[in-house]
């Protein structure tokens, strides 16, 4: 799995999880800045929940999908070093749930742009 390609790949993946963390600081900034949201009742019930925060989820997206990008290397160089317990297909396997992750994540980013560049050119 060594050469070029997994290199240039690996330094994009590289550049957008910087990107989607800057994003994040951007958000928690901007949470910061306004008011606390009060926390909701459940109809029916007696408990409270608050909201999660944007900033919050957006972290714990991105920190998912750093984990299964880490699993997938750690089950490559495994199967690489000749580990009997790991097989071919357990590879390609978390090698393509971590591909899938990121794109999600990638058109998640670009959705969350889009909004934001919209929310921004809307008149005050």
């Amino acid at each position: 799995m060594s050469g070029i390609g997994s290199v240039s790949g690996r330094a994009d993946i590289n550049s957008v999880l910087a990107e989607m963390r800057n994003l994040r600081t951007q958000v928690q900034k901007t949470d910061a800045l306004r008011p606390e949201i009060s926390p909701t009742k459940i109809q029916g019930t007696q408990e409270t929940q608050s909201l999660p925060k944007f900033g919050d989820l957006l972290a714990n997206a991105v920190n998912s999908v750093n984990d299964t990008q880490m699993k997938s290397a750690e089950l490559s160089k495994a199967f690489e070093q000749g580990d009997p317990t790991v097989s071919l297909s357990q590879v390609m396997i978390q090698s393509q749930k971590a591909s899938v992750s990121f794109q999600a994540l990638t058109q998640v980013r670009n959705k969350v742009v889009q909004a934001y560049e919209d929310v921004m050119k809307m008149p005050v």
